[in-house]
């Protein structure tokens, strides 16, 4: 039997696991597993302390360091409301009344006296808070095993996490401290906090937290709002910027008498939250044209940048178009002074020009490329590299050129190629005595 119920349990697990992970969005199994055990499986728990955390609230699993709660319990303005329990009734109301007054006084005496000793023998384990959120979750668990689940909707979480919400929500919060020895707090759990116009008021109109002051986090709560007796609620606000008690109610309240005094108390404080509303509307819209304003600066340091950026690129730019273009000025200054030079080389090298007499002479006319012509004797013997460089040696001859016969048309091979590494003489060239040659500009080319 024991299999089947393991199984069960198991697959109960897994719903409330894959439930959870669609509730929160976490990918990693693991995690909402870890999430789910520290909590006891209880997912409503759990999900309370995972939104707390996705906004901002630290996890009660790991939690700040522990500091005083605070809320300000000093103001003497707090609106007290406390319900004394009813005289007797009669004669058979008093004679009851009188009979059990020293049995009671004899017994809280004792008790008191036995707890005030028994601190000094062993510390009050309430002092010691190690699983808040545990604790409110066991309380609202065993509240609703013991009332049922009709109640106001409970707050799963810290006290702390509690005055964080209702603070950043700017709401209200209602503090209710369970006592559980306390005579009154199961006629007020039953007829008053349970009623179903208690419920539908807690529920629309604030936040509601609870705990019993025998686990730890409602001890905690408890020395610091320092009630005086049980049913105790408490009405906790935003006021003057800090979270202060605006209101207590002591003693089993009814329902009608509770929506009532509720009602007041939050009439008595509207000014303040409306107050707080609107600076926190102006502060964020403060903050919001603060952003406007440095996103603005932004933009515009941005676009500076920018242009600053751009103008130094076009000045490198500008700076590298002028070196280039003064380096190319200084190349074609070298280019041209290295031809003068060379030319003037070429020149120096010619040969003398021989007699119009001689009869092994050969009369040529040159036609330039500008149209204007040179004439020249040369012998007939010499190599046309001669009248290359001789017309390589004129200032109005291009750089690069060849050397062209009228008719027929052809090229005269003046330089040396590997097919003829020593070209031909004018004779060998065929030329005549008297000849008219073109010169072709091959600069372009």
């Amino acid at each position: 039997m024991a299999a089947p119920e393991e199984q069960e349990l198991s697959q109960a697990q897994t719903e409330k696991l894959l439930q959870f992970q669609d509730l929160t969005g976490l990918e990693s199994m693991d995690q909402c597993r870890r999430t789910l055990e520290q909590h006891n499986w209880n997912i409503e728990a759990a999900v309370q302390d995972r939104l707390n955390e996705q906004e901002g609230v630290p996890s009660v699993f790991n939690p700040p360091p522990s500091r005083p709660l605070q809320v300000n319990t000093a103001d003497h303005r707090v609106y007290s409301y406390i319900v004394s329990r009813p005289q007797p009734r009669g004669l058979l109301g008093w004679s009851y009344y009188l009979i059990m007054l020293p049995f009671r006084f004899t017994y809280y005496t004792l008790l008191d006296i036995f707890r005030f000793a028994l601190r000094f023998i062993r510390p009050d384990p309430r002092g010691r808070v190690t699983d808040p959120v545990g604790d409110v979750v066991s309380f609202i668990q065993s509240f609703e095993e013991k009332y049922g689940r009709s109640h106001p909707v409970f707050y799963q979480g810290t006290y702390s996490q509690a005055l964080n919400d209702a603070k950043r929500e700017l709401r209200y919060l209602l503090v209710y401290l369970h006592g559980e020895d306390h005579q009154d707090t199961d006629e007020f759990c039953r007829s008053t906090l349970c009623t179903e116009e208690v419920i539908t008021f807690l529920n629309a109109r604030m936040l509601f937290w609870a705990c019993s002051t025998i686990k730890p986090e409602g001890f905690r709560v408890s020395q610091a709002l320092r009630e005086n007796t049980y049913p105790f609620l408490a009405m906790i606000m935003l006021k003057d910027r800090k979270m202060t008690v605006v209101g207590r109610l002591e003693g089993l309240v009814q329902p009608e008498d509770l929506i009532n005094q509720l009602n007041f108390i939050m009439e008595a404080n509207q000014t303040y939250l409306v107050s707080e509303r609107l600076e926190r509307e102006e502060r964020n819209q403060t903050q919001v044209l603060r952003q406007q304003q440095d996103e603005a600066y932004l933009a515009s340091l941005r676009a500076d940048q920018e242009k600053d950026r751009k103008k130094r690129e076009e000045q490198e730019q500008k700076r590298q178009e002028e070196e280039m273009v003064l380096q190319s000025a200084l190349a074609e200054e070298r280019k041209r002074r290295t031809l003068e030079e060379e030319k003037e080389r070429k020149s120096e090298c010619l040969p003398q020009e021989p007699p119009a007499d001689d009869p092994d002479s050969v009369k040529i006319v040159f036609k330039l490329p500008n149209d204007t012509r040179v004439e020249r004797r040369f012998l007939f013997e010499q190599s046309l590299t001669v009248i290359y460089d001789f017309l390589f040696s004129l200032k109005e001859t291009p750089e690069k050129f060849q050397i062209v016969t009228n008719f027929p048309r052809r090229v005269l091979p003046c330089l040396p190629t590997e097919e003829q590494p020593n070209p031909p003489t004018l004779k060998e060239a065929g030329l005549s005595r008297s000849e008219v040659l073109f010169v072709q500009d091959l600069t372009d080319d």
